[in-house]
């Protein structure tokens, strides 16, 4: 299961790692340490000098997680390019994508530990509840798909069908969102699409981003979600409010 692992790694050691193993992106890399967190996009933040665990994910997802708490103190779902640098003789990671534009950006002044995982998929989770609690759940907690998001309509009929979650984003762009309890798949990809094109034939020349999410997606279908310009939202656990299970959610303070 471990793959690699550094304890009191050299930053250039800790930017070697971070290369070796973000570049393949088939493994879970994590890293705890003294360090300081900025992000910039949407908005602005700086997380002041801290212990900090950092999780970097195969499909390019990141979490950084402080001492206490379940939530993590600053993610990202989904990343177009992870790079890690020396500056100043401390190890300087940077995940950021394109759109919308952000970046995140991690400076490690002590790394305790850099560990390389290989972790099997889980082939087989499934949401707790069904796809209508869960849509009833994201539509109470958007935020879970998409900080800034705004839910506009729940079961929006268009000519192909029912649009789970209308919504706008943060930039008031509007935003379709299709929903599935296990594993996604080429056939969601395709409604989804379905559905943003219904929508672009309404609106006109507005913006619409088309956005799947569910547990996990299979390999082709996250291809073929790339190429039609669409994106994947990562959701493994509900609120507890609206949830059939007593497992706290995974965003839950």
């Amino acid at each position: 299961m471990i793959r690699e692992q550094l304890l009191s790694p050299s930053a250039a050691d800790l930017v070697a790692f971070l290369l070796r193993h973000t570049r393949t992106r088939d493994c879970l890399v994590q890293v705890a340490g003294l360090a300081e967190v900025t992000y910039q996009g949407r908005a602005a933040s700086t997380a002041d000098v801290g212990s900090y665990l950092v999780l970097l994910k195969r499909d390019g997802s990141v979490q950084i997680h402080a001492p206490k708490g379940v939530r993590p103190m600053n993610w990202q779902p989904r990343t177009d390019e992870i790079t890690a640098r020396v500056e100043e003789g401390q190890g300087v990671l940077m995940a950021s994508r394109r759109s919308p534009a952000e970046q995140v950006r991690v400076v490690f002044l002590e790394a305790h530990l850099a560990q390389a995982l290989e972790l099997s998929e889980e082939a087989g989770f499934v949401l707790s509840g069904s796809e209508a609690q869960m849509q009833d759940a994201l539509a109470r907690h958007p935020d879970l798909i998409e900080p800034g998001l705004r839910v506009l309509n729940r079961e929006l009929l268009v000519e192909s069908g029912g649009i789970d979650l209308y919504a706008q984003d943060a930039q008031g762009r509007f935003v379709v969102v299709e929903l599935k309890r296990g594993r996604a798949t080429q056939d969601a990809v395709s409604q989804l699409a379905r559905y943003v094109q219904a929508v672009q034939r309404t609106v006109g020349p507005a913006v619409v981003r088309g956005i799947l999410a569910a547990p996990s997606i299979t390999a082709p279908a996250r291809a073929q979600l790339e190429g039609r310009g669409l994106e994947f939202r990562e959701v493994q656990a509900l609120p507890v409010a609206v949830s059939v299970s007593t497992q706290p959610g995974l965003f839950d303070s």
